[in-house]
């Protein structure tokens, strides 16, 4: 008996490192991710938006929602 429960020990120890680690690796990734906004005075994420790319505007694509927001708007045939 006095094995079973030390191997259960064992895991629930194995565990906590696991977990341990693993939000030490998110904390470092979410430090270095961040390292331009902490960095700079008026530092912010990019925008990624489909219309703020100035390749994409030229080919006249839009986002989802700008696309959706045409279609809705746009007087048909029998609009």
């Amino acid at each position: 008996m006095q094995n079973i429960s030390a191997l259960g020990g064992a895991n629930i120890i194995k565990m906590w490192q696991t977990i341990i680690i693993s939000i030490g690796i998110l904390l470092f990734c979410l430090v270095f991710l961040a390292i331009k906004i902490l960095i700079k005075k008026d530092g912010r994420f990019p925008n990624t938006h489909v219309s703020n790319n100035k390749a994409m505007r030229e080919r006249g694509i839009h986002c989802v929602q700008t696309q959706d927001w045409e279609e809705r708007n746009h007087k048909g045939l029998y609009d």
